[in-house]
């Protein structure tokens, strides 16, 4: 009898430490370590790029001078056009004006109290603001220097502030707004999205402020950091018991589309109650 007593007693202490290696705990974990896995993977781009401009590789330095002497020649031989980017790059694409679109947002998304969504779009755009500043510091990259420059900034180089803005920023507008926008229109906020990161850069680039490793390395950390923080977030709706999202298709959150408290679309599973 006591022997199957202790027999019953370490059988269930088997089931208890499976019960525990196979619950919420367990899959959160699973998820944080996959998660991390591609933001590692996502950042490796960025790193290399980091890596190159910080050793001066020589093919990378001939193409940031080539493309900076070509565009500034084209620049100098039209005031016009350089008016027309200036535009662009100062006001329609200013990293103010973006992060600004990104707080008129999350006050949105706090009146309609999907409290997470907001959260998410405000870390996203604080930590790639400071993400990107603290790379500027590291690396003190110095902005390239013209003969009879048609535009002037402040500050290092590398990577590019305004291509960083632009990528965290559209990518927040992106796949918050995605879900309201009807399924046969939603190529269209995808293009103006690729436009407006593409044309931030080139604006960059053509007036003479920042090499073009500047702003692919902006374009590759910007990626870095909203992959981070969506994972983050699919890793919450999966906790909470809703279903996985189509991110690209359908946005972060598709249950906002319908006008009902979007973290309010599902029960959490009984064991977040």
């Amino acid at each position: 009898m006591a022997q199957r007593t202790a027999r019953s007693r370490r059988l269930a202490g088997v089931r208890a430490v499976l019960a525990r290696q196979s619950g919420p705990d367990a899959a959160f974990g699973r998820r944080l370590v996959l998660a991390v896995a591609v933001t590692a993977a996502i950042a490796v781009p960025f790193a290399l790029a980091l890596v190159l401009v910080e050793s001066r590789w020589p093919p990378l330095y001939r193409l940031d001078r080539a493309a900076a002497e070509q565009l500034h020649r084209t620049a100098l031989e039209d005031p016009a056009r350089v008016r027309v980017l200036q535009f662009f790059t100062d006001v329609a694409w200013d990293p103010v004006t973006m992060r600004l679109l990104v707080a008129v947002l999350v006050v949105w998304l706090l009146t309609r109290r999907a409290w997470r969504l907001a959260a998410w779009a405000a870390v996203t755009a604080t930590a790639g603001a400071l993400i990107g500043f603290l790379v500027k510091q590291a690396v003190e990259r110095a902005r390239p220097h013209l003969p009879e420059p048609v535009a002037h900034a402040p500050g290092f180089s590398f990577p590019s502030g305004h291509a960083m803005a632009a990528t965290t920023s559209c990518a927040v507008l992106l796949l918050v707004l995605l879900p309201l926008v009807p399924r046969a229109w939603r190529p269209l906020p995808w293009a103006l999205a690729a436009t407006a990161v593409l044309g931030v850069g080139y604006t960059r680039v053509a007036l003479g402020v920042h090499w073009v490793s500047d702003v692919v390395g902006g374009w590759l950390l910007g990626i870095a950091v909203v992959t981070a923080t969506t994972l983050v977030f699919e890793a919450w709706r999966a906790d909470t018991g809703r279903p996985r999202a189509a991110v690209v298709s359908d946005g972060l959150e598709p249950e906002i589309s319908s006008g009902a408290d979007p973290e309010g679309a599902a029960d959490p599973p009984a064991g977040y109650r």
